[in-house]
């Protein structure tokens, strides 16, 4: 072997291991899975051709877990998984057997492990072999019960997760800087507060039996689980209560079979409708249903052979040239956007990728105009540049605020070392951006069609200077079916948006209003002891900062919080002028444990909420669960199609679980709202008519 070839290998060596070892341990990423699947597969070509392997070789290894907390060896090793991009390989490694194919999550996985029923420890993947316990943080995160319905040792692997929604809804509340939900979820999971732990909204999914002591065979009064599939033991993982990672049997494993499957999962990615995957996705793992074949693997480097494939999707890439940075403010942050000659990608055309802040340009090598670069749609989802094939010129970073021209400052993050660019002007126009995009989106008021940048063009043109003066665009109809990039199809979608939502719920107003640290739960704790208008009315007139502190959950500075923003006139004149345009709907209190115990899955258009989330919403909020595929722990499938021969209505009845409409939830649930304000008199711009003839 040549000094330069050992030299190659030795500086991909350690370029992967730092990224592997910044990646698993929730900082900033040093690369992209494009970049890591790269020189991965450089090293491992060289190690093949050389016959050397590195002792520090990251093909023998996954990267240490240096996060806080006392190290424990796994029972099991962790070992990773195989990869390919091809569907004949998947085909080939499949032998004919019956095999599960499965969503490869991306956040950080966990292995809980049972005894006589109970949880008795949580512990992160780590290396593989030692990981880091977590069983403190455990109650704090969705899907990982404290007891089972089974008295044996039970070890389980799965995914700690943030939905792409609850991720976007954290950087609004807490104007925080984090690249992706798993870098979120990774970085929480060392943090102190379980209370901070809690308000990530951190879902663990079940992937993995790894071990169940005893037989192979389970009976319950449904059903017996042959615990030598896989397919049974997920089966089985849903009766005791877990969230289990979707997934679907391809009895026979052709090309044309697995395509076919690969393709229902990818539409679940690429899709702009309601079946879109709300959680990270880096590709999909195919499963043996033979558990007992499955485990007669051997172990070649640091994957199991037969434990599993995990099949990644080809990225499409493209060069082209960079025309621009545009420097986007949003809060305090100045974000770098590149804008690029349009390119076509995975059948769409793409024209500008966010670089996140300073420090991923200059791992970039980001230039000026002029400077070819190369870009994906990482996961079929977000467009990335993920290279620099010729850098012109130098980046330029702004020392003015493009939004108020105040001056601007870098700040590089203590626990991540990001640098990023922010606007110190404490009252900057952008700043408030913010607060009106958290106001409209989907956790909010749910106002379909205004985004952030509609928002910032309707606060530069003077139509938007408080929360009230949303409900009267409609006003301004003619005038925004004139704005370029608009039409009169935009306009009139955004004013059937805004008086759809003229009829709200408490809970979701109250995160509308940007009250800090008052988000969904918080709202949710509040108005379990106090309707909405009683909570106005006490919140602004009480002289005791600690007055909400008794409620579980709020606490003297959440407390202290809610009662100065309602004590400022400005807000409290916001709020009461909001109110003579929205109906507020209150819950009834009374019914918080309506639907303890029960577990729905719900799918089809909804005709009487305003959508599947809201109805989602209703259901938790009076003790129910809701899960994203149906299994034998689920009560009622909720669809309005009862006919429909969708797959979930099929597995449904193979299940023997009923399905039932909207309406007859309604009423065997007896499901009862009472306003909290008279509904709000038409006025002359509510009842604009839609002509723009």
């Amino acid at each position: 072997m040549t000094e330069e070839l050992r030299l190659r290998m030795q500086q991909l060596a350690d370029e992967l291991n730092r990224a592997s070892e910044a990646y698993y341990n929730g900082r900033q990423e040093l690369m992209t899975d494009y970049e890591w699947d790269a020189r991965f597969d450089e090293l491992k070509r060289l190690e093949e051709e050389t016959g050397v392997t590195l002792p520090d070789s990251p093909t023998q290894r996954v990267s240490e877990d240096n996060t806080a907390g006392q190290k424990e060896a796994h029972e099991f090793p962790a070992l990773s998984l195989a990869k390919t991009k091809q569907v004949a390989e998947v085909v080939k490694w499949a032998e004919g057997k019956a095999v599960w194919i499965s969503w490869k999550l991306d956040g950080l996985t966990l292995v809980a492990t049972y005894d006589k029923g109970r949880l008795t420890k949580v512990v992160t993947r780590g290396n593989g072999h030692i990981g880091t316990n977590i069983t403190h943080l455990t109650k704090y995160i969705n899907g990982i019960p404290q007891t089972i319905g089974n008295q044996e040792h039970i070890v389980i692997r799965g995914e700690a997760i943030i939905s792409y929604q609850d991720f976007q809804q954290f950087l609004l509340e807490s104007g925080e800087d984090y690249a992706n939900p798993r870098n979120l979820a990774s970085g929480s999971l060392s943090l102190k507060d379980p209370e901070e732990v809690k308000a990530r909204k951190i879902r663990w999914v079940a992937f993995s039996l790894v071990f169940k002591e005893g037989e192979n065979v389970v009976k319950t009064a449904e059903k017996t689980f042959h615990l030598d599939s896989w397919g049974d033991r997920m089966a089985w993982l849903d009766t005791l209560g877990f969230h289990t990672v979707d997934r679907e049997m391809v009895e026979n494993p052709t090309i044309e079979n697995v395509q076919a499957a690969i393709d229902r999962f990818t539409f679940r990615v690429t899709t702009t409708g309601d079946e879109r995957m709300d959680y990270p996705a880096d590709g999909l793992v195919v499963t043996y249903d033979d558990a007992i074949f499955a485990a007669t693997g051997s172990v070649t480097g640091h994957h199991a052979t037969r434990a599993g494939l995990a099949f990644k999707w080809q990225d499409e890439a493209a060069e082209t040239e960079l025309l621009e940075i545009e420097w986007s403010c949003a809060a305090s942050t100045i974000s770098p956007v590149a804008i690029f000659r349009p390119v076509e990608l995975e059948g769409t055309t793409v024209k500008r990728a966010s670089l996140c802040n300073i420090s991923e340009c200059e791992r970039l090598g980001i230039g000026g105009a002029g400077t070819q670069i190369e870009v994906i749609k990482a996961n079929k989802i977000i467009p990335k540049v993920i290279n620099v094939v010729k850098a012109v010129g130098e980046l330029k970073i702004p020392t003015q605020c493009p939004v108020c021209q105040h001056v601007t400052e870098v700040v590089e993050s203590q626990q991540s070392g990001t640098r990023t660019l922010h606007c110190t002007n404490p009252v900057c126009p952008a700043k408030q951006l913010k607060k009106y995009a958290r106001f409209v989106s989907k956790a909010g008021m749910d106002i379909d069609g205004i985004s952030e940048q509609t928002l910032a063009k309707f606060i530069s043109l003077g139509w938007i200077s408080d929360f009230a003066d949303i409900y009267r665009l409609p006003e301004h109809a003619r005038e925004i079916a004139l704005l370029d990039g608009f039409g009169e199809r935009s306009a009139a979608n955004i004013v059937k948006s805004i008086e759809k939502a003229r009829r709200v719920e408490a809970q979701r107003l109250l995160i509308a209003l940007s009250i800090p640290k008052c988000g969904a739960d918080v709202a949710k704790r509040l108005l379990s002891a106090y309707p909405f208008n009683d909570l106005v009315e006490t919140a602004s007139t009480t002289d005791d900062n600690e007055h909400f502190a008794h409620i579980d959950g709020i606490g003297p500075e959440r407390s202290a919080l809610i009662i100065a923003w309602f004590h400022d006139n400005d807000n409290i004149l916001t709020t009461r002028k909001l109110l003579n345009y929205i109906q507020v709907i209150q819950q009834d209190n009374n019914q918080t444990e309506n639907l303890k115990g029960m577990t729905f899955v719900i799918t089809g258009e909804t005709h009487h909420f305003k959508n599947r989330k809201e109805l989602q919403d209703y259901i938790e909020s009076q003790g129910g669960r809701v899960a994203g595929s149906v299994s034998g722990s689920t009560s009622f499938l909720i669809n309005n199609d009862i006919e429909s021969t969708s797959g979930k209505n099929k597995k449904a009845k193979e299940l023997g679980i009923e399905i039932i409409s909207e309406e007859t939830f309604l009423e065997r649930f007896s499901v009862t709202e009472k306003s909290a304000d008279s509904p709000p008199k038409k006025s002359e711009n509510q009842q604009l008519s839609l002509d723009f003839s």
